[in-house]
Order: structure tokens, then C-alpha cells, then sequence
């Protein structure tokens, strides 16, 4: 997808929009979805391991995929197929069904952030409701099972098969590579920011245990490295 300038603030408004409900995990703000208690209703699709794995490294530098761990989505939730040697994770999150959102998180990420992934599938594939995930979610961060980050890190999402929450209608379509960087409860003021989703970076989920600081990149092809390092199906 080609983003011109005169796409760029629509891109940018539909990826704090994801952005939101990346870090809240969970897609509170699909109606249909939060009012559907069915696990077939509230899954994600399956797709090929082949396929699913190299689109999560698709979201890597070359540098990164390589060595990065790797999961993918099963009717249970998700499972390892490959074990990581840099510390990197790769994985497909769905905010929404309907929604991919290939990612590749450091190690601060994987302790942090990928717990709270698997978990939110493992509750899906349990036939859970949104508000029944959004309350185990906010239970296990007050008891500290799910934690923020303690250190500076980075999540990368380079992909161009993004593809996220729109609105709060439960509309999905594309939007563009960027980078993420952990900034536990900070906000756009901390960053010098006013918010304006066209400035070099800004904060989303300001204010909150996992707030990002998120910084807008051009398009990045991970095709080539991504098939070239996708691991083998029986690959542990």
C-alpha cells in the first residue's frame, strides 16, 4: 500500500486506534464482539504455520529474524515452534478476529508483553467474553502476574501486512510500519509531544503501565528474510 502524504494523518489515526487496543490486549470496543460469549465467534482464523510464521517475522529487521523465537495459532491458543537465541519474539497478535498484526518483540517484550498475548488466546479459545478477558487482565496486573516493562526496549512492526481496527465499529484495514518503545506510564507532555499523530513520535496508552512511545516509519518489505528463515513445521 502506497502511504502518501495526504494519507498519512488517516494512517496515523488508524494506528492509535490499534494501538489503543493493543495495549489494553484486548478488543473492548467491537460491539459484536463484546457482546459474543462464543469461541467461534471471538477466534481468530487459522492460517497455514508456514504462512503464519513468516508473517510474524516479517514484523523483524533482517538483523533480528533470523534467531527470533516463534509462535503461532492454534484452535487452543498459541504455540511455540521455534525457539529464539537473540531474546526476540515473533508472533501474529489479533486485537480483533478479523484483525493481524505482526509483531517482534525484544526480551523485555517477551517477558512483559507476550504473557499477556498468550493468556488472552488461551481465554478466546476458553469461549470468554471481551469483559471477561478485560477483568482477568486487570486482576493479573494488581497481582502482578502480568507486569510492565522495566527497562527501555523495542517491539518492532515493520510489516506491510498489517492489518488493525479502524474505528469502533469493528472495521479492519491497513495501516504502516512503524516502531514501538516501551515508556511505562508516560505521556505525550513527557515526550515533549502535543499528540499530533503526524509529529517524528508519540505516546499511546499515555498514562498507563504499557504505554508506547510510537515512531512512524516508511514501508518495509521483510518478505525476503521472513521466508528465508521460517522455521519447519515440526520445528520445536
Amino acid at each position: 500500500m502506497n502511504y502518501k502524504a495526504k494519507h498519512f494523518g488517516k494512517g496515523m489515526k488508524v494506528l492509535q486506534f490499534f494501538l489503543f487496543g493493543l495495549t489494553a490486549q484486548i478488543a473492548v470496543s467491537a460491539p459484536a464482539l463484546a457482546q459474543s460469549t462464543q469461541a467461534s465467534a471471538s477466534q481468530p482464523p487459522l492460517m497455514d504455520r508456514q504462512k503464519e510464521s513468516a508473517l510474524a517475522l516479517s514484523a523483524c529487521p533482517a538483523s533480528v529474524a533470523s534467531k527470533a523465537a516463534v509462535y503461532v495459532l492454534e484452535k487452543s491458543g498459541y504455540v511455540k515452534i521455534r525457539d529464539g537465541q537473540n531474546g526476540f519474539t515473533a508472533i501474529v497478535q489479533h486485537s480483533q478476529p478479523a484483525a493481524q498484526e505482526p509483531q517482534c518483540m525484544d526480551a523485555e517484550g517477551t517477558r512483559t508483553f507476550l504473557p499477556r498475548y498468550l493468556k488472552v488466546a488461551e481465554l478466546r479459545a476458553q469461549g470468554k467474553s471481551p469483559e471477561e478477558i478485560r477483568r482477568y487482565v486487570a486482576d493479573a496486573f494488581a497481582k502482578g502476574i502480568f507486569q510492565a516493562p522495566t527497562r527501555p526496549g523495542v517491539d518492532y512492526m515493520l510489516s506491510t501486512q498489517n492489518i488493525v481496527p479502524l474505528d469502533d465499529k469493528g472495521t479492519i484495514g491497513h495501516f504502516p510500519p512503524h516502531v514501538m518503545f516501551y515508556g511505562p506510564y508516560l505521556t505525550n507532555a513527557d515526550l515533549g509531544s502535543d499528540g499530533n499523530l503526524a509529529g517524528p513520535a508519540f505516546v499511546a496508552g499515555e498514562g498507563t503501565p504499557h504505554a508506547l512511545i510510537i515512531v512512524p516509519l516508511g514501508a518495509h518489505d521483510g518478505t525476503s528474510h521472513a521466508q528465508a528463515d521460517k522455521p519447519s513445521a515440526g520445528s520445536q
